[in-house]
């Protein structure tokens, strides 16, 4: 899994059931096609991360096949949730 392109904004938790800044990123993937991931429309994946005094975490993810707009039922492993919020926290930095 590679991240080829990535947007995120700040967003505002009207509840506040979630402490601290809160951030949406929307990520392209390059999935290799031997992956059970890979579609051929291409992989998104939808990111919040939440920002407070003990430091970043992802609150919640969904990947999406681009060319359904289907949400797609697979979780991250822990090496790449590890990336991912690496990822965020340089592009927060």
């Amino acid at each position: 899994m590679k991240i080829t392109n990535h947007l995120f904004d700040k967003i505002n938790d009207p509840t506040g059931i979630i402490e601290g800044d809160r951030y949406e990123f929307l990520l392209d993937l390059e999935i290799d096609e031997e992956d059970e991931l890979f579609t051929e429309g291409g992989v998104d994946l939808r990111v919040i991360i939440a920002s407070d005094d003990n430091g970043l975490r992802i609150v919640q993810y969904y990947f999406t096949d681009k060319g359904t707009k289907t949400t797609m039922d697979f979780a991250l492993e822990d090496d790449e949730e590890a990336e991912i919020l690496a990822f965020c926290k340089e592009k927060l930095a």
